[in-house]
């Protein structure tokens, strides 16, 4: 593909409550198996981007473990390759990422020195399967200077947390509003852009000499007028998932068959770092509803309609239902758990009670480990 991928990975979201206090959203497990960052790394590779920039700068040590090695994504070439960047002081600059378009200026030198005609933008914190061939092409046909990957949102959905496009007929963007307090349109950015990489140094330069430094504000919604801005739009599965809410909704769609088929049985594939772990032990007793119980864990208890990550262990007696139960968990016999997301490495005492009323509760017991 012509084109240069970046991944903007560093920011932090109050929404999330205290999941994103110890890592970064982009690295939220997902699926009983996989971190967000995974669905956007293989749609780059899927899509044969062979040059991939990540930028990440909040809690990013969890992240930087998971790609302490590209060959899980298939970038480990001599040419081409993945490549994390962090905010680092230099002669010039001494400030962490101001925003998206500071953290494309601060690492500038990566888009001279590529080739490559074409820069697919996208977020970190999305789940979904793209081509971006297609995106691409539809750019290139319509003679976009830029292309904003869109979808219209189902009814009763909080769009007000996004930003909101409004297209003409042919889909050039006449209206972008970025968080609005009331939306006029059901239609979204997806967080996903191409656009041609030397106008994208040229305008990310400008963004600099005026002290501008957001990729939304300062470059799409400003130059809205003034560039051919296109929207692009999907109606597959996308979901975003920057919020606790989003985030328990997101990993419970994966206990229904068509979204697993989607995402694990069609090509093409979703890659991840892969553990060498045993499969999950179910001991006599245990009973497993509707769910996804990843590998390394035990179970002695009920579980029902819940994910189960990685290195989990489930007591006896102990009822999980609705509930996602993070990576390497230890839960005390005699536990009841519902509606809940329960941190990494938490270590639950027996006989406990966990109880989400009108909304998801997380539970942090006792989180003295380091959490990933």
């Amino acid at each position: 593909m012509r084109a240069i991928g970046i991944i903007l990975a560093g920011g932090n979201n109050h929404r999330m409550r205290e999941l994103s206090q110890k890592r970064a959203i982009c690295a939220m497990p997902i699926a009983g198996s996989y971190r967000s960052i995974d669905f956007t790394l293989s749609n780059m590779t899927n899509s044969h981007i062979q040059k991939v920039a990540v930028f990440t700068q909040y809690n990013a040590r969890s992240l930087n473990e998971h790609l302490n090695s590209s060959k899980w994504w298939d970038f480990g070439r001599k040419q081409g390759g993945l490549y994390v960047f962090t905010p680092a002081v230099t002669a010039e600059n001494s400030n962490w990422y101001r925003g998206t378009a500071d953290a494309i200026y601060q690492n500038l030198s990566f888009l001279k020195n590529s080739h490559e005609p074409y820069v697919v933008i996208a977020s970190g914190d999305c789940v979904y399967k793209m081509d971006y061939n297609k995106v691409l092409e539809y750019h290139i046909e319509k003679k976009a200077d830029i292309t904003v990957v869109c979808r219209e949102m189902e009814a009763g959905t909080n769009v007000e947390r996004f930003g909101t496009i409004r297209m003409n007929e042919e889909s050039r963007i006449e209206e972008f509003e970025e968080k609005p307090l009331q939306a006029k349109t059901n239609t979204i950015s997806c967080g996903i852009y191409v656009v041609r990489r030397r106008l994208l140094i040229e305008m990310i330069e400008k963004c600099a000499e005026e002290d501008r430094y957001d990729f939304v504000r300062d470059i799409l919604i400003r130059y809205k007028d003034l560039k051919r801005i296109y929207g692009y739009k999907i109606k597959d599965y996308w979901r975003n998932i920057a919020s606790v809410d989003d985030y328990y909704s997101t990993n419970m769609d994966f206990l229904k068959a068509n979204v697993r088929n989607y995402f694990f049985k069609q090509y093409p594939d979703v890659y991840s770092k892969v553990d060498d772990l045993p499969p999950a032990k179910y001991n006599p007793g245990s009973q497993v509803r509707n769910s996804l119980v990843s590998s390394g864990c035990i179970i002695n208890g009920v579980v029902e309609n819940s994910v189960i990550f990685k290195k989990s262990y489930i007591g006896n007696n102990c009822v999980i239902k609705n509930s996602i139960i993070l990576n390497d968990v230890y839960i005390g016999d005699n536990t009841h758990i519902e509606n809940c997301i329960v941190e990494s490495r938490d270590t639950i005492r027996a006989n406990s009670y966990f109880v989400g009323e009108g909304e998801v509760k997380i539970v942090v017991e006792r989180n003295e480990r380091y959490v990933i």
